[in-house]
């Protein structure tokens, strides 16, 4: 059965975007996605190199890790309709989203305030950023659980 992108984005901490799961490979994201507006190499830091998806007009970028062979490791996004256990994710304000990961399990929190006026709040536990302006939610990081880290992803 082919997975088809509805146009709704989904968050599903530890597993993926959608129907995207984290370990897909850029042809599997290509083919549930399409091709992405704008693609950009990071590879400052010695230690992490990766290749990321732009998809500006539907909110979200892909990020393909190099330590994964390259395949789909974390998205960051920031389209409004975007869904959390379905529930529009960026309607709610920051207590309504803690305690949505708090109800799942997720209690690790950590928060930092950011000298350019951002706020972070982390779930530690969920490998999920949530990032606030003025009290609204501005964009929503999250990336592959830990323990796949260990695991070795051969592409097809």
């Amino acid at each position: 059965m082919k997975m088809v992108f509805t146009g709704i984005l989904e968050v599903k901490p530890k597993q993926g975007l959608s129907g995207l799961c984290f370990g897909s490979t850029m042809t599997e994201a290509e083919r549930y996605f399409g091709k992405p507006e704008a693609v950009e190499h990071i590879d400052e830091l010695e230690e992490y190199k990766s290749i990321v998806w732009h998809y500006w007009e539907k909110g979200f970028s892909l990020f393909f890790d190099d330590s994964f062979q390259n395949t789909f490791s974390c998205v960051e996004l920031n389209d409004e309709r975007t869904l959390l256990w379905d529930q529009k994710i960026f309607k709610m304000n920051e207590k309504q989203i803690v305690s949505l990961f708090k109800e799942r399990g997720y209690v690790e929190i950590d928060q930092e305030e950011h000298e350019w006026g951002e706020r972070r709040v982390s779930l530690d536990d969920a490998k999920v950023d949530l990032y606030f302006e003025n009290e609204m939610l501005m964009s929503v990081n999250y990336c592959i659980p830990p323990a796949f880290e260990n695991i070795l992803i051969l592409p097809n």
